[in-house]
């Protein structure tokens, strides 16, 4: 695009016509079911705090006591002065919590995605990822030197021909563990099976599944019952059911070494403030220790698809927090979520180019803060506005 305003006001003007304008709405509460946003008493169902942790006293009494000790700003780079005995010991946390040898801290999972990818792929080598992986990781493998290869979704088949009909030496797989929009999981073993036959490297983003999925909270590889040699690269966010901020890599000390040397979104930029790796330490001991949370996420998730079934709604076959009722045309979805917000509910419309042309729909998240009063209210709404018949 052009050095030209002009094109620039007409590609808005184009995204507004298209009903594709993306605006930022403005938050004046904690995250929680009962939010203040914009200026209105809304139920939402749209967070990613899937176990409620954002604003649990605990965590945030962890918060500001490393607040009152370290600072607000860690002041600089992890390999600078910057890595504090904070990051230290939640990186140590997080390693075992995993079962792996270690963990490395990022400041976001995007960062995560690109600093991993780019470190382990050159020139020549291949990368095969799911058709409908995170942005983070298809960016990832945009900006990396290795030919992107993608597979239609969750088909191992698909998979298996691009293997089967190029000629591949160094490879890595690359596959979201709970898809963000879709809810549904990757097939794990059979992409660890396949990594291991091509001596590839298999690399699993968990991050709507770190917390919520296995015995204790570990995340989806925990309830596959897999290991650091089933998935060598195991990566996942804090910015969801931890409640608070960042990501990280777990792996081998190889693994863990190789990336400290060579990923450039570790070693350029600031590290996260002390006070944030207190924090998610403080929220991992109530995450393995309530477990109930869990399972109270789980009977809401439940409760939901059994109301949303018997209303006629069109759900994907996911049994995650993630419940996309699926719309198909953008304005349609686009009414609906302002009707719900009309009724103090607030579910976001995903449109393209998030989700695939004709995809549009309502991205209805559960929290085990929610109530059974809150998803019946959310049941009674989607009643009320008929979606079924329109």
């Amino acid at each position: 695009m052009k050095n030209d305003p002009q094109q620039l006001k007409a590609f808005l003007k184009e995204k507004k016509q298209q009903q594709l304008y993306r605006s930022v709405c403005h938050s004046e509460s904690p995250q929680q079911p009962r939010m203040v946003v914009d200026g209105k008493q809304v139920l939402t169902f749209c967070s990613n705090d899937y176990l409620g942790l954002a604003n649990h006293p605990a965590i945030i009494k962890a918060f500001k006591q490393a607040a009152d000790k370290f600072g607000v700003g860690s002041g600089s780079a992890h390999l600078i002065n910057g890595h504090s005995i904070e990051h230290q010991k939640l990186e140590e946390a997080l390693a075992e919590y995993t079962g792996r040898d270690r963990a490395l801290l990022f400041s976001t999972g995007y960062m995560a995605n690109l600093g991993v990818v780019n470190a382990l792929l050159d020139q020549g080598d291949s990368l095969f990822a799911d058709r409908l992986n995170h942005a983070s990781l298809m960016d990832a493998g945009l900006l990396s030197k290795a030919r992107m290869r993608r597979y239609a979704h969750n088909d191992i088949g698909a998979l298996q021909k691009l293997y089967a009909n190029i000629a591949v030496n160094h490879s890595m797989i690359l596959t979201d563990g709970v898809f963000s929009m879709d809810g549904d999981v990757a097939p794990l073993k059979s992409l660890a099976k396949i990594a291991k036959q091509h001596q590839a490297w298999l690399m699993v983003d968990d991050a709507h599944g770190f917390g919520v999925m296995g015995e204790t909270g570990a995340g989806l590889l925990q309830q596959e019952n897999m290991d650091q040699e089933d998935v060598p690269i195991f990566m996942a966010t804090l910015g969801k059911a931890i409640g608070t901020a960042g990501a990280f890599v777990a792996g081998s000390d190889a693994l863990i070494e190789f990336l400290i040397q060579t990923a450039r979104t570790y070693i350029y930029t600031t590290a996260m403030p002390p006070a944030i790796a207190a924090a998610s330490r403080a929220s991992l001991k109530l995450v393995q220790k309530e477990n109930w949370r869990r399972e109270k996420l789980q009977q809401l998730i439940v409760q939901f698809k059994q109301g949303a079934r018997q209303l006629g709604l069109k759900l994907l076959a996911s049994e995650t927090a993630i419940q996309p009722v699926m719309v198909g045309d953008v304005k349609a979805a686009l009414k609906i979520s302002e009707q719900l917000k009309q009724k103090g509910i607030l579910v976001v419309a995903i449109r393209p180019p998030t989700v695939p042309e004709g995809t549009a729909r309502l991205r209805i998240t559960l929290s085990a803060a929610h109530t059974e009063k809150d998803v019946d209210l959310l049941l009674s709404a989607l009643q009320e506005l008929n979606l079924n018949a329109s």
